[in-house]
């Protein structure tokens, strides 16, 4: 091998080779990447010299291991394929960059295990915290990782987090205002897909739902539930079977506790050759941009997605800055209901 500094093809270059390229020091090469005042500037461009010959990239994550910190942030959602989390995501991730770290999304996939999987890899990886729409309570992993120094942050999730920052939605309102709507309209028979309901989120939709029906003073009405194992188009479309072939007892609207299920629903309907709305109201949640595109404009109750992934990447950020001084905080959002073309008719 030539003193050039040519070398086998794929090996990495270390701080070591710019060293010796350079004819300094490996702290030297370290100042100069650090940003050191203490170089002269001859010596910090034979190193940039160096650090450009030999192409050389610096191994930002070993750094900051052996700091034992990192400027990186995990997010775990529940459907990194649903655009509500997508939007969360990409809200928290704009945050992120602006404090100058970077994001890892994962999604558990609606598992608990996978969940739990996911949340030890991001704290092998030093992450400097976990922004996380849970599956389900992970009280003791969690206490532990924050003892350990991972700083969580809860996403879409408020009740029971006075021991973490979190940031949420009031869902128990935005399943009132979905059935207050159709109660108004002269619904009385409706119909609610959602689940599994042991998720937070779908047990406060309806929640909210069966409360607009039960303080309902106009003539009776009732409220069907069907719950699915996951929040998807396919679930809902099977639901939406379900609840159509109880014949005089199939209801005229349902509220659905998210919007990719109200869009199976929607698609069931159509296959059966019902007119929405007026043979049948839908309701979604969310308000994800496709909700306006569909082929009947859905009605849905809207959550400020972006802004809850900026805000929770902002109270992780104040998070660790006001380090002992800090006070946990738990914020909530109101939800507004968007009323499209899926419910401006009125039942048979």
């Amino acid at each position: 091998m030539s003193s050039s500094g040519s070398s086998a093809p794929g090996r990495r270059r270390s701080i070591r080779d710019v060293a010796q390229r350079a004819g300094v020091s490996v702290g030297t090469v370290s100042h100069v990447l650090n940003g050191r005042a203490v170089v002269t500037p001859s010596t910090r461009a034979k190193v940039q010299d160096a650090i450009r010959e030999l192409g050389f990239v610096r191994n930002e994550s070993a750094r900051q291991l052996r700091a034992g910190r990192s400027s990186t942030v995990g997010i775990v959602v529940l459907d990194v394929g649903n655009p509500f989390f997508t939007d969360v995501a990409e809200g928290a991730d704009s945050m992120v960059q602006e404090h100058g770290g970077s994001m890892i999304i994962c999604t558990s996939g609606q598992s608990a295990e996978h969940e739990t999987r996911l949340l030890r890899m991001l704290e092998e990886q030093r992450v400097m915290g976990v922004l996380l729409s849970p599956v389900v309570d992970g009280g003791e992993q969690l206490r532990t990782m924050v003892e350990r120094g991972t700083h969580v942050i809860l996403v879409d999730r408020g009740e029971g987090a006075t021991g973490l920052c979190s940031v949420s939605v009031d869902d128990v309102l935005g399943g009132r205002l979905a059935v207050q709507h159709l109660l108004a309209l002269g619904h009385r028979s409706i119909g609610f897909v959602g689940g599994p309901l042991d998720l937070t989120q779908v047990a406060h939709r309806l929640q909210g739902a069966q409360s607009a029906v039960d303080h309902h003073d106009g003539d009776a009405a009732s409220l069907v539930v069907d719950e699915t194992s996951t929040l998807s188009v396919a679930e809902g479309r099977d639901a939406a079977a379900r609840l159509l072939t109880t014949g005089g007892r199939a209801p005229s609207a349902i509220f659905c506790a998210n919007d990719l299920l109200a869009f199976g629903v929607l698609q069931e309907a159509t296959r059966r050759g019902l007119a929405v709305p007026d043979d049948l109201a839908i309701v979604g949640y969310d308000d994800i941009d496709f909700a306006a595109a569909a082929a009947v404009p859905l009605t849905s109750v809207r959550q400020p997605r972006a802004e809850l992934g900026r805000t929770a990447a902002r109270l992780l950020a104040e998070e660790i800055s006001d380090g002992d001084h800090h006070r946990h905080r738990q914020v909530s959002f109101s939800p507004d209901l968007v009323v499209r073309a899926s419910t401006a008719g009125h039942p048979a």
